[in-house]
C-alpha cells in the first residue's frame, strides 16, 4: 500500500509516542511496540523458516498492513523505515482454558515472524518474541503489534517492497517506496535527508574578460562534474571546465551538477541567465531560411526553418512582396514550446510548410517573436532562387575555365610526347620552354662559338631560345639590362631557365664578385672593370642569383653549363654558385635537355 502525502512519510516523535506508546532512540535500533497482554517483548532477525518446520511456540498472522516513512531525529539526518502493523490470533488449548477456569493464570512464550523483500533481493525476516497473558487480552485470542525496521535491508527510494508471514509468502502486502525526487521536494521542516544532497554552483562574470567563470559554491569543496545545455529539457553536454564565452550565454542556459564518488548521485539543475539582457542575445541569434518544396500532387508548397538557441514562442506568416510584403491570408502558424526540436549542434530548429501556394505572387516569411519589439522579414524564395542562380553561374564558368586549362595542358602534352618519340622514349611534360643563354665575361672566340652552337642545339630541340651574343641590336637599342630584364618577363610568363656558361675566367670573376659583395658592402665603391662586352649581362646576372639564392629559390631559376673543349680548373664552386646544378657540354647534353624540359636533374632519358 502506498500512503500519499508527506504527512504521512514525516510523523512528529511526540505523536508517535502518543499513539503507540513508542520511545524512539534513534533509527539505528530496530523497535518493537507490543499491546496489553503481550510483555518482554523483543525484535531480532531471523531465518526464514518454512511452514512445515514451524515451531508450536508460533502464532498465526491474521492481517499485515505495511507502509513507509521518514524517521527523523534532532542533529541526525532522517532515514527511511518500514513499519509493519502486524494482527495476530492466539490459540488457546484445551489445558490452558481449564487452568483459568480453576483460578489459575498462567503466562507463556510465543512469537511471530514477517520477512519483506523488494523480489529482486533475498527476503529479510525479523522474530518478535512475546509473553502471553490471556486474561489481560483485550480481545480474546487477538493482539495487535506494531515493528518499525530503521534502514531495512537493500530497500531504497522508488523501490517496491513486499511483506508476508513467515507461514507462508502467500498473500503478500505491498508498500511502495516514494522516488527521492519527490521526497526532496517536501518540506522537511528543518530535517535533512543524506540522500537528498546536490552540488551547488555559483558563477562570475567577468566583463573584462568577456567571459562567465563557474565555482562551488560549497567552502573548501572541488567543482563537481558539470555539463551545459539550453533549455531543461536540452541535450546535456560534458563542460570542459573552461570559462563560457559571454556569446555563448543566453536566457535559457542551464547546468547540471553531480558528484562523481557514486555515493550522491543526484544532479542539481540550475538556469541562473533568465534576464532581459540575455534574452535579447537569444533574438539577436535568430536564423530564418525559406525554401521551395513539392506536394504529391505537385503542387508547389513553401518550407521555413527557424533556429534559435532557445525555444520561442510567437508566429509565422505569408506575405506576397509584390506591393511591400502585404500578408496574405489564412496562412499563419503558431511557435509553440512542443514543436522545437534540438539539432546537433545545441541549436533548437522549429520547421514549418505553407501548402499550395502561388509562386507567381512572390510569397515571402514573416517571423514575429513573443516579447520582441519587432517583426522580423521578409525572407523571401527569390533571394534563395538568385543565390542558387548565383552559384550555378560561378560553377558553369568555373567548368569553361577549367575545360579550357584542360585543352591547354593536353595540347602542350601532345607536343612534348611527340617530341620525346622522336627520340626514342617518354619524357614528362614540363612547363619550362624559354631558354636565356648567357655568354661568360670572355673574349675567347671557341669559347663563344660552343654557345653559339648550344643555342641552335635548343632552338633545334623546340626550345624558345634567347641567346646574348644573336641579340646585340636589342641590347644596343634597349640597353643590356633592359634587355635582360624583358627575358625575365618572358621567363616568367611562360616558365623557363637561364642558363650560364661558366669557364675558368668566369669562376675567377665569380669570386672577384663575392670578394668586392662581402668588402665593400654597404660602401658607395665603384664595381671593378672586366672589359668584355658581356661584362653588364653576367655582373646583373650574379645579382640576381644573389637575390634568388637569399629567397631559396636560385635552382629554380638558374643552372650552369661548362664545355669539356674549356675545362675548369678541380677546385670547387664559388660559394654564390653552390647549389646550382652544372652540366658538362657535350657528355651530358641529354641531361640538360631533360633538365629543361621537365625540371628534373639526372634523369634518365632513352636514346
Amino acid at each position: 500500500m502506498f500512503l500519499p502525502g508527506w504527512s504521512i512519510w514525516y510523523v512528529v516523535l511526540t505523536l508517535q509516542a502518543s499513539v503507540y506508546g513508542l520511545e524512539i532512540s534513534g533509527y539505528g535500533n530496530h523497535e518493537v511496540n507490543c499491546p496489553q497482554g503481550l510483555s518482554n517483548c523483543a525484535l531480532t532477525d531471523s531465518m526464514l523458516i518454512r511452514h512445515a518446520e514451524a515451531e508450536d511456540d508460533a502464532v498465526k498472522v491474521q492481517n499485515l498492513t505495511p507502509y513507509i516513512k521518514l524517521c527523523c531525529k534532532d542533529g541526525e539526518p532522517c532515514a527511511l523505515c518500514l513499519t509493519i502493523d502486524i494482527e495476530i490470533n492466539i490459540p488457546q488449548d484445551q489445558d490452558r482454558e481449564d487452568e483459568e477456569q480453576s483460578g489459575h493464570e498462567e503466562e507463556y512464550d510465543a512469537f511471530v515472524t514477517v520477512c519483506y523483500t523488494t523480489g529482486l533481493t533475498t527476503p529479510s525476516c525479523k522474530k518478535v518474541q512475546f509473553t502471553v497473558n490471556h486474561t489481560a487480552l483485550a480481545q480474546p485470542n487477538q493482539a495487535k503489534l506494531s515493528m518499525e525496521i530503521a534502514r531495512p535491508h537493500d530497500v531504497s527510494f522508488s523501490n517496491q517492497v513486499f511483506v508476508y508471514s513467515s507461514e507462508s509468502p502467500y498473500p503478500r502486502q505491498e508498500v511502495i517506496v516514494p522516488p527521492l525526487d519527490e521526497v526532496c521536494s517536501q518540506d522537511l521542516q528543518g530535517h535533512v535527508v543524506e540522500e537528498c544532497y546536490v552540488p551547488r554552483l555559483s558563477w562570475v562574470i567577468n566583463h573584462e574578460m568577456n567571459w562567465v567563470e563557474l565555482k562551488s559554491a560549497d567552502t573548501n569543496k572541488s567543482l563537481p562534474s558539470v555539463c551545459v545545455q539550453y533549455e531543461p529539457n536540452g541535450r546535456c553536454v560534458k563542460w570542459n571546465m573552461k570559462p563560457i564565452s559571454m556569446d555563448s550565454v543566453t536566457s535559457c542556459m542551464c547546468f547540471q551538477a553531480w558528484d562523481e564518488d557514486g555515493e550522491r548521485s543526484r544532479r542539481s539543475l540550475t538556469c541562473p541567465f533568465k534576464t532581459d539582457v540575455f534574452q535579447r542575445k537569444v533574438w539577436q541569434n535568430v536564423i530564418v531560411s525559406v525554401d521551395q518544396r513539392q506536394m504529391n500532387n505537385y503542387r508547389p508548397m513553401l518550407r521555413w526553418n527557424l533556429s534559435a538557441p532557445c525555444r520561442l514562442e510567437g508566429e509565422v506568416w505569408l506575405c506576397s512582396k509584390k506591393s511591400s510584403c502585404t500578408e496574405m491570408k489564412g496562412f499563419r502558424q503558431q511557435l509553440i514550446a512542443v514543436t522545437w526540436k534540438q539539432n546537433s549542434i545545441q541549436q533548437w530548429e522549429n520547421i514549418g510548410e505553407f501548402e499550395d501556394i502561388d509562386i507567381q505572387l512572390l510569397p515571402c516569411v514573416m517571423v514575429k517573436i513573443k516579447g520582441m519589439g519587432r517583426e522580423l522579414g521578409p525572407f523571401c524564395l527569390n533571394e534563395t532562387d538568385r543565390l542558387r542562380w548565383s552559384l550555378l553561374i560561378v560553377g558553369v564558368m568555373l567548368l569553361v575555365c577549367l575545360t579550357v586549362l584542360i585543352i591547354y595542358l593536353l595540347h602542350g602534352f601532345v607536343k612534348k610526347w611527340a617530341w620525346s618519340w622522336r627520340h626514342g622514349g617518354f619524357v614528362a611534360v614540363g612547363r619550362m620552354r624559354h631558354v636565356v643563354l648567357l655568354s661568360p665575361p670572355d673574349l675567347d672566340d671557341d669559347v663563344l662559338e660552343s654557345v653559339s652552337r648550344l643555342g641552335s642545339l635548343l632552338c633545334n630541340q623546340g626550345f624558345s631560345v634567347s641567346v646574348d651574343q644573336w641579340s646585340r641590336n636589342e641590347q644596343c637599342t634597349l640597353g643590356p639590362l633592359p634587355w635582360l630584364h624583358s627575358q625575365l618577363l618572358e621567363l616568367n610568363s611562360q616558365g623557363g631557365r637561364i642558363v650560364l656558361v661558366v669557364t675558368r675566367k668566369a669562376l675567377e670573376r665569380v669570386e672577384e664578385w663575392t670578394h668586392w659583395h662581402k668588402e665593400v658592402k654597404g660602401k658607395d665603391l665603384a664595381l671593378p672593370l672586366i672589359g668584355s662586352p658581356y661584362s653588364d649581362l653576367f655582373m646583373a646576372c650574379l645579382w640576381l642569383i644573389q637575390a634568388d639564392k637569399q629567397l631559396g629559390r636560385a635552382g629554380k631559376r638558374f643552372l650552369l653549363v661548362k664545355f669539356d673543349s674549356n675545362p675548369c680548373s678541380d677546385r670547387t664552386l664559388p660559394e654564390l654558385l653552390q647549389g646550382l646544378l652544372l652540366f658538362k657540354i657535350p657528355s651530358q647534353t641529354q641531361d640538360l635537355l631533360t633538365e629543361l624540359s621537365v625540371g628534373r636533374a639526372k634523369r634518365t632519358y632513352t636514346v
